[in-house]
């Protein structure tokens, strides 16, 4: 991948609202081709590559992108020991070049290719899997792009720099010799981002509790990234709600009905929300779903 060799943390403005995302990946379209060049190539140690693919659970349903391929191990290596199909994009025609050549020379040409193109450019859209090892303020760049075009669930991986703001799901440190060298230091930072659904907003959630009662609950949320805020309210005013979680497209939370508490899960999608609910020592499973409120009519 290319980096350099500065091991200062630069971060650019914080993105404040998943919504914005979109508008400032266009903001963030003066970095060029020419930038992207200019950036040396350090190559990813594999044991560092092996440790992000298997953080990120990659599995042969995915397909992974990985943005600054440099030698193509990444991608290959996706390919040939987790099964996986995958695109690796790099500015640099000879690593491009020579990254296609060893794919087929590893038997995995059909499933790992390379192409010529500026990251920023790229349609990252059908990938279920993103790695990065690029520079934090490109890091900082990337990051409307990849909440604007990458799905709910896909994960991000990224080797010694991560995105300030946005707090990864997870974060992992290893001891690598060999990049003392390069880097000064025998560590390697692994952090990985799972894709938030956009949950912020107000939501009207039905369901049947306990006496099969129907009941109707005015839930509101507020968003940073995958974290969560959440306040409720029913007919008798304010509800207690704790332990919210959202992963990907994933969520849960408690919300006590009296002196009753439910364990909510449930899935997001298309401007509503679907799961179930259970209580302490009941293993019955209470459908519930939820839509989301125009703006103004809670």
């Amino acid at each position: 991948m290319k980096q350099s060799h500065l091991s200062s943390l630069i971060f650019t403005r914080p993105l404040n609202h998943l919504c914005l995302a979109a508008i400032l990946f266009f903001l963030s379209a003066s970095l060029n081709a020419q930038e992207l060049s200019k950036l040396p190539y350090v190559p990813t140690p594999q044991i560092v590559v092996d440790e992000m693919l298997k953080m990120a659970g990659v599995t042969a349903k995915d397909f992974v992108m990985d943005l600054g391929s440099g030698d193509g191990r990444m991608i290959i290596t996706a390919a040939r020991t987790f099964k996986a199909s995958g695109v690796g994009v790099d500015i640099d025609s000879k690593l491009v070049e020579l990254s296609n050549k060893q794919a087929k020379a590893d038997g995995v040409g059909d499933r790992a290719r390379f192409i010529e193109q500026d990251m920023f450019k790229a349609d990252i859209s059908k990938a279920t899997v993103v790695t990065l090892y690029v520079l934090p303020d490109f890091m900082e760049k990337l990051r409307p792009k990849l909440l604007a075009e990458l799905k709910p669930g896909t994960r991000i991986v990224a080797h010694d720099y991560y995105m300030s703001e946005w707090y990864p799901d997870r974060q992992h440190m290893l001891t690598v010799p060999e990049k003392v060298k390069a880097n000064g230091t025998d560590k390697a930072y692994l952090y990985l981002w799972i894709v938030p659904s956009v949950v912020a907003g107000d939501w009207l959630i039905e369901f049947n509790a306990v006496g099969n009662r129907r009941l109707l609950v005015a839930l509101t949320i507020d968003q940073r990234y995958q974290m969560l805020n959440l306040s409720a309210e029913g007919a008798l005013g304010e509800m207690k709600i704790e332990k919210p979680l959202l992963r990907g497209d994933e969520i849960s939370f408690s919300l006590t009905f009296g002196a009753n508490p439910y364990q909510f899960t449930g899935k997001v999608s298309d401007g509503k929300m679907e799961g179930t609910a259970v209580t302490p020592g009941n293993s019955q499973l209470i459908p519930w779903r939820a839509s989301r409120l125009p703006a103004g009519k809670k």
